[in-house]
């Protein structure tokens, strides 16, 4: 197993966004997490990323704790070199792109591997021109992000995600900035990945391509998973009143 989170709990002050929350993602798996707004999906997210810090609960990645909750029931991680290593894993594509304005998309890609894995800088550049080639965006190494169409920025995070080699990229709702005819392109890119047998969690509202591509689908709500399964269980069977409520709205 790529990742299990097990009894995720987290708060922001006062509100507990994230309640006991427990699952796993295998090799080549491919799961979609739906819900409404606010209910904790972008969170559990960040949680697995290491964005932000668990309140309880523990995280592994290949068999290996990233972080546990102790005797006194607090999350603990460990080392600040050692989660370095975990951060490694993961990828994250973000809603809103991400990029450096300041640098070419070439360089947007080569950054983080030439700095932080330490990869010469004709790896690195290779393997930026072949993601780039694979996204359909070869020809755009040489631009800068406000040059980009939204679907072009947005192919290029995922490019800049699988240039550290991650073992699972998150996807935090990859379309929701763009428009119809974009959230196409980006979601070809995702399927494409998806018959690579590339690990992944995607956070969206899509409800057609979460059918369509994932394992298995979660559906959050108030910050617990109320159901999870097979898509066609998930969206053609729901066994929960709060599942049929949510997928009402898709149906109209």
């Amino acid at each position: 197993m790529i990742i299990e989170m097990n009894n995720i709990r987290k708060s922001f002050d006062n509100l507990e966004v994230l309640k006991d929350i427990s699952f796993g993602v295998d090799s080549g798996e491919v799961v979609s997490i739906i819900g409404p707004s606010g209910s904790g999906k972008s969170t559990l997210l960040r949680c697995a990323t290491f964005l932000e810090t668990i309140d309880g609960g523990e995280i592994l990645y290949m068999g290996e704790k990233a972080a546990h909750t102790d005797s006194s029931g607090n999350a603990v991680y460990v080392s600040h070199h050692n989660l370095r290593h975990f951060r490694s894993y993961c990828g994250l594509v973000f809603q809103q792109f991400h990029l450096f304005p300041h640098y070419n998309i070439l360089k947007n890609l080569t950054d983080a591997p030439i700095r932080v894995q330490h990869r010469s800088r004709d790896e690195a550049e290779a393997t930026a021109m072949e993601l780039l080639a694979k996204m359909g965006i070869a020809d755009k190494a040489a631009s800068y992000p406000y040059q980009l169409s939204g679907g072009q920025q947005q192919r290029v995070a995922i490019a800049r995600a699988l240039a550290m080699r991650p073992k699972i990229l998150f996807f935090d709702e990859p379309t929701s900035a763009l428009d119809p005819e974009l959230t196409g392109e980006v979601l070809k890119v995702i399927r494409q990945l998806a018959e690579e047998k590339m690990t992944m969690v995607v956070v969206t509202h899509e409800m057609p391509f979460a059918k369509a591509v994932s394992n298995r689908v979660l559906f959050m709500d108030q910050g617990v998973i109320v159901e999870q399964g097979d898509p066609w269980d998930v969206f053609e069977n729901p066994r929960e009143e709060r599942t049929k409520q949510f997928l009402r709205v898709f149906e109209r």
